[in-house]
């Protein structure tokens, strides 16, 4: 059987976003051992009291702290590249028989065109296309026969380029987009290979975005 210590431990790492309010100082320790008393008696195998588990969080917290602050720091200064889009428009169409078609017409027509940003990202029921806003015209025309889900204008996008070993070091995506989030910018779409990920976002928030990717990246260097 696990000790209270080792239990909280296990518990709290399997919640990230948990995690991330402990380092914060955001969470009322009394509170979160008596919600969390009922999953660690049984990792445990016994009764344990509420006292038990908030010695063990405030244990637990400093190491976090100062693990949360090493992966941060690992992930933000192997940024390479930031790179921003304006003037972007994001469709959703439901799939369907044709639908490739229509991608592989589009992507004919693009060959031609100079700086224009074109991706597409396919799921099981729909797929998304991401256009720079002077294609809007073409992918309407091309596109007319299909079930169009969803429209949005004015959007830009960050692309962020990754360290190598952003796919062997768990929580890489979490750390970035929780500084967004904390920011309250949201994101409309996100657009991810091997080692680099893009955020579509609306134009009102590029500034704000840009600006916390690149204070993170210059604090972490410090």
């Amino acid at each position: 059987m696990l000790t209270i210590p080792n239990a909280v431990e296990e518990v709290i790492k399997k919640k990230p976003f948990l995690e991330g309010a402990l380092v914060e100082g955001l969470i009322n320790l009394s509170a979160l051992a008596r919600q969390l008393k009922p999953e660690i008696e049984k990792k445990v195998g016994k009764e344990v009291n509420d006292s038990a588990v908030i010695m063990a969080l405030n244990r637990l917290v400093p190491r976090l702290e100062l693990m949360s602050a090493m992966k941060f720091k690992k992930v933000v200064e192997n940024i390479g590249d930031i790179i921003v889009r304006s003037n972007l428009a994001d469709y959703a169409f439901l799939n369907s028989s044709t639908l490739y078609e229509k991608q592989a017409i589009l992507l004919d027509r693009v060959r031609s065109m100079k700086d224009v940003f074109c991706t597409f990202s396919q799921g099981i029921y729909e797929t998304t296309l991401v256009v720079s806003s002077s294609m809007i015209p073409l992918v309407d025309e091309i596109f007319a026969q299909e079930q169009n889900i969803a429209k949005t204008t004015d959007l830009s996008s960050i692309t962020v380029k990754l360290p190598a070993e952003n796919a062997i070091c768990p929580g890489v995506y979490y750390y970035i987009f929780k500084e967004l989030a904390w920011d309250n910018i949201n994101i409309a779409e996100v657009i991810s290979t091997t080692n680099e990920f893009t955020v579509v976002i609306s134009d009102t928030d590029i500034h704000r975005a840009f600006t916390i990717l690149m204070e993170a990246k210059r604090q972490a260097g410090l």
